[in-house]
């Protein structure tokens, strides 16, 4: 079974990411800052992460430019789930090398469309 890393300082965030990715069948990793997230991908190793941008301690941004940075995570699939709705926002969540950009509020099956096709590869 597939593991989501959902990063989001939000509670009410992740627990709706959260809901939506289980009741597809995924096992669902928590985060609530960056930090947490990078501590939590060397220890639990997810098949994907989503996150948000603002964040404490270590904004989104931070996160995947190490995650993509890292030759052992470089690979990870990362979607940005993020209320940054501007066209630079965008621009620059994948240029830190996100493999996705899904603005906040999200449909859910965009979401899920996103997630699944990422890990099919």
């Amino acid at each position: 079974m597939n593991k989501v890393l959902v990063v989001d300082d939000s509670i009410t965030q992740r627990q709706l990411m959260s809901n939506v990715l289980e009741e597809s069948g995924l096992t669902v990793l928590i985060a609530t800052d960056g930090v947490e997230a990078l501590q939590q991908i060397e220890a639990t190793h997810p098949d994907i992460v989503v996150l948000d941008i603002i964040m404490p301690r270590m904004n989104g941004y931070e996160v995947c430019r190490k995650i993509k940075s890292d030759p052992g995570t470089q690979n990870l699939p990362v979607v940005i789930c993020s209320s940054k709705t501007e066209d630079f926002d965008r621009y620059w969540g994948m240029k830190q090398g996100a493999d996705a950009y899904l603005a906040k509020p999200f449909a859910v099956q965009e979401l899920l469309v996103t997630v699944k096709e990422l890990l099919a590869g």
